[in-house]
């Protein structure tokens, strides 16, 4: 997901900061604090853990989720299952929710700071508004681990779904399909580390695969993407008719297509692949007539699950990789009709490794949520 991731949104230079005014940034912190007794009301019982290493053999330990984006399945899964994991470590997750603001989402770490979090695990976002507050939470001794959003700090643990594995395992199904040659649509938007990742594979793959044609890019990232992307799929389909093949490695990016496929009457003559899952994603990649036909993900509530881990392990003072992965499944749109699978709960049921990841953990940690 993504992170997951406007370049449109991203400030241009350093005076992004300067030019927002004290009053408004005072309002911003007034209304966090505001809204800390109402997002917090239901702090867990302390009861600890046995066998747990301090903190967390006494419970209560504080650690703060703060998301770019909290809207949309993907987020509400991988929120879902930081939830599940925290309260398994008997931990007082305190989530921040998401508007993808920038302005807001930097607000939140410095509102958590003064909270006196253990930790805080940040959910996507952009780098330059947030590298020095989590140095900030850094210096105070509180640990930081990252999802998605590359701060560029070695003491800050970067939690991501294998992004070079699921672009590559996505277009190595496009070849499957429709050999070493076509002409493609490709999706993207630069400036967020998921998906510039997902481009580096992009890159290679057309270096290694001179038949691939890269016939239009375009993307857009905001509060409607699905739908602001079909619009530029549209435009973009209809100048390149010649398109068969949509590379489009963030599911709502493939939404958008599809939803353009289908008003310009085009649908079966493309194929349109994909990054990420949810509900609604198997709903479309699996109805009558889809040219959505295949995604590879990794289960976004094992990942919030992840995240909460590592963020214990720093916590409890012991040992954190730099990368942690997450290893991502290929899914077709006829695997997925075969096993009949029509939701995430259903594909975690029929797909165990899509529900479980050894990553981020240890002997006192419980990993057994969904």
């Amino acid at each position: 997901m993504i992170s997951c991731v406007a370049g449109i949104f991203r400030p241009s230079d350093d005076a992004y900061y300067d030019q927002r005014n004290a009053t408004m940034k005072s309002l911003a912190r007034l209304a966090l604090s505001a809204a800390i007794p109402l997002l917090f009301a239901q702090a867990s019982l302390a009861e600890g853990l046995a066998g747990a290493p301090a903190p967390f053999d006494k419970g209560g330990v504080k650690i703060a989720l703060i998301s770019y984006i909290s809207a949309g399945d993907f987020f509400q899964a991988y929120q879902a299952g930081a939830e599940a994991q925290a309260k398994a470590l008997d931990i007082d997750l305190r989530v921040f929710p998401g508007r993808q603001d920038a302005a807001e989402q930097r607000e939140q770490v410095l509102q958590a700071i003064n909270l006196g979090v253990s930790a805080l695990v940040i959910d996507h976002g952009l780098p330059e508004s947030l590298a020095d507050v989590a140095q900030q939470a850094l210096d105070t001794g509180i640990k930081v681990v990252a999802f998605d959003v590359n701060l560029n700090n070695p003491k800050i643990p970067q939690v991501e779904q294998s992004d070079h594995e699921l672009a590559q395992l996505a277009l190595d199904q496009a070849v499957k399909d429709n050999g070493a040659s076509f002409n493609a649509a490709y999706v993207y938007v630069a400036g967020f580390a998921p998906l510039d990742r997902r481009n580096e594979v992009w890159d290679k793959f057309k270096s290694q695969n001179s038949g691939v044609v890269e016939k239009t890019r375009f993307g857009v990232v905001n509060d409607t993407t699905a739908t602001s992307t079909a619009d530029q799929a549209k435009a973009a389909l209809n100048a390149n008719p010649d398109a068969t093949v949509v590379f489009a490695p963030y599911d709502e990016f493939a939404r958008g297509v599809k939803l353009a496929a289908n008003d310009l009457g085009i649908a079966g003559k493309l194929k349109i692949y994909s990054a990420d899952v949810s509900t609604a994603d198997i709903q479309e990649i699996t109805e009558e007539g889809s040219p959505w036909v295949a995604t590879v993900a990794t289960n976004p509530a094992v990942v919030g699950a992840v995240s909460v881990r590592a963020a214990a392990l720093q916590v409890a003072g012991q040992v954190v990789p730099p990368q942690i992965v997450v290893k991502p499944t290929l899914l077709t749109q006829e695997s997925l009709r075969a096993a009949g699978v029509k939701t995430i709960e259903e594909l975690a049921q029929k797909i165990p490794a899509f529900s479980t990841s050894d990553a981020a953990t240890a002997s006192w940690i419980p990993d057994k949520l969904f």
